[in-house]
């Protein structure tokens, strides 16, 4: 995945995955040595994906993503593994109904890599981009569902506002939302250009001079809007760790502070006790099912972000599960 937040990004950081290293040293003592599986939430070109198959011999990896377009290049690059690998196109809030139709009933081993993918953000044509002029589409999976252009004519403009503030946490969203309403009374915004001009007149000029582009928050809020992320993902995240053998480990990358919100908040409860606090022993059944293996969340470092401007708003949260479900 690349950096959701960026409205470009130098082609080269296309084939790069964030955080490789990291993200392979955190999930090895779950699949070394074992005839192990990975679910993938978020394949999209599979650049984790082949380092970690090249890295497990004995590794079986299900990879998921909602984009066609992606699997198809992911399946290409993933091919001398074609016998080790399930590639399947849903929303990572299917894991349980995909690893159930796999017959697998315990993986060790799941990555997040949320936002957009460097595939999305790059091709013009997808809409996602402030930078570039494109139709206003933004779905992931481009075959389904409604467009960016859809939401921004159709929405009442109190219901605009809330996706721009709860989603692009946008301190403008009533004034933007107000000026979004008032140019589709004469003509529908199709274009990300259009969408852009409108937003230099709607956003204070001195809030952008201090604020960075003023499209970044609006685009955001758009593409999560359209693609349901956040409601995918605080599905998602519980069926993964539910899926998880005691000793498989979960990777989660996040890329702006809503998502790692979640995040935070599942991989807290989940690595706490539910015993009452007024009670001198632990329950049986109710001790941590999970153990934090990063303090926090961690970031890239200037090094990689130096190499892929992409990965400079990560934030990486890991855990290992120490406990399997209560009978």
């Amino acid at each position: 995945m690349g950096n959701p937040d960026s409205g470009d990004g130098p082609a080269g950081a296309r084939h790069v995955p964030v955080a490789l290293s990291r993200v392979a040293e955190l999930l090895a003592p779950a699949l070394t040595d074992r005839p192990a599986v990975l679910v993938d939430a978020t394949l999209g070109l599979g650049g984790h994906a082949a380092a970690l198959l090249a890295a497990h011999p004995r590794l079986t990896l299900v990879g998921l993503d909602r984009d066609r377009e992606a699997l198809a290049i992911a399946e290409r690059r993933l091919a001398a593994y074609a016998d080790r690998i399930h590639l399947v196109h849903a929303v990572y809030d299917r894991i349980a109904e995909v690893l159930d139709d796999l017959g697998i009933d315990r993986v060790h081993g799941a990555l997040f890599d949320l936002g957009v993918s460097s595939l999305q953000l790059d091709a013009d044509e997808r809409g996602f981009s402030y930078a570039r002029d494109a139709d206003l589409d933004m779905r992931m999976d481009p075959t389904t569902g409604p467009t960016a252009a859809d939401v921004l004519n159709t929405y009442p403009v109190a219901e605009l506002a809330r996706v721009l503030r709860d989603y692009g946490e946008e301190r403008f969203a009533g004034r933007i939302a107000a000026a979004i309403g008032r140019r589709r009374q004469s003509a529908p915004l199709r274009r990300s250009a259009e969408l852009v001009e409108l937003l230099y007149q709607a956003v204070p000029a001195a809030s952008r001079r201090t604020g960075g582009h003023p499209g970044k928050r609006t685009f955001q809020a758009l593409r999560i809007e359209v693609n349901g992320e956040l409601d995918a993902l605080r599905a998602a995240l519980p069926a993964a760790i539910d899926s998880l053998a005691v000793g498989g480990r979960l990777v989660v990358l996040a890329y702006h502070s809503l998502e790692d919100r979640i995040v935070k908040r599942e991989l807290a409860a989940r690595a706490s006790s539910t015993t009452p606090l007024d009670l001198p022993v632990e329950l049986p059944g109710h001790g941590p099912e999970l153990r934090l293996l990063v303090r926090g969340s961690e970031q890239a470092s200037e090094d990689e972000i130096n190499d892929n401007p992409r990965a400079a708003s990560v934030r990486l949260r890991a855990a290992e599960r120490i406990r399997g479900a209560a009978a």
